[in-house]
């Protein structure tokens, strides 16, 4: 009901300012004839249009293909780890992963001014077997699945978590230190 009255009241308010005269004779031909003439022409447009861009479309499509086909080749190969090799080397190698990740957190929470030396030292040998593993993945790649890859590349996450613990361990003693040094300054 309320919208009937808004809708009234609105065309109470445009009274008079309609356009309401009729068109002149032959005013539906003259509009049907532009009409067709319109929309021949739009054929015409359209079809030149995409004629021309045809050419250009080719090219553009042959460059993404070519471009898409030197990208694939290019690509760096992949190498084969531990998982790669068997489900229990996959269990194994989450292992070390998982283990060295928790050891990395709690090395990183341990980050002060007296320990920054330690874990800066740390990080950089952690690099250094990190890039030795990478080099034992290409050697695993190319030599086969050789046992003496796989346990060297074990052994260099053995070291790489040895690393960790120790470091750990030496920020430990160093608390401790600290520790022991404020309970005789306070003793005194």
């Amino acid at each position: 009901m309320m919208k009937k009255d808004n809708i009234n009241r609105l065309f109470d308010h445009l009274h008079g300012e309609f356009d309401i005269e009729s068109p002149q004779l032959g005013h539906q031909q003259r509009f049907l004839a532009k009409l067709n003439e319109g929309n021949n022409t739009y054929k015409n447009l359209s079809f030149n249009r995409l004629w021309n861009w045809k050419p250009v479309l080719a090219v553009a499509a042959t460059i993404v293909l070519c471009f898409s086909l030197l990208t694939i080749m290019i690509q760096e190969p992949t190498y084969k780890d531990l998982a790669s090799v068997s489900p229990e080397l996959s269990k194994t190698q989450d292992f070390f992963t998982t283990t060295l990740n928790q050891e990395l957190a709690a090395l990183v929470k341990e980050r002060t001014p007296e320990t920054e030396v330690l874990i800066t030292d740390a990080l950089k040998q952690l690099q250094t077997l990190e890039s030795d593993y990478e080099k034992l993945k290409i050697d695993l790649t190319e030599s086969g699945d050789d046992k003496r890859v796989i346990y060297a590349m074990i052994s260099n996450f053995q070291n790489r978590i040895e690393i960790l613990q120790t470091v750990l361990k030496n920020i430990e003693d160093i608390k401790q230190i600290k520790a022991n040094q404020n309970e005789n300054t306070i003793t005194i």
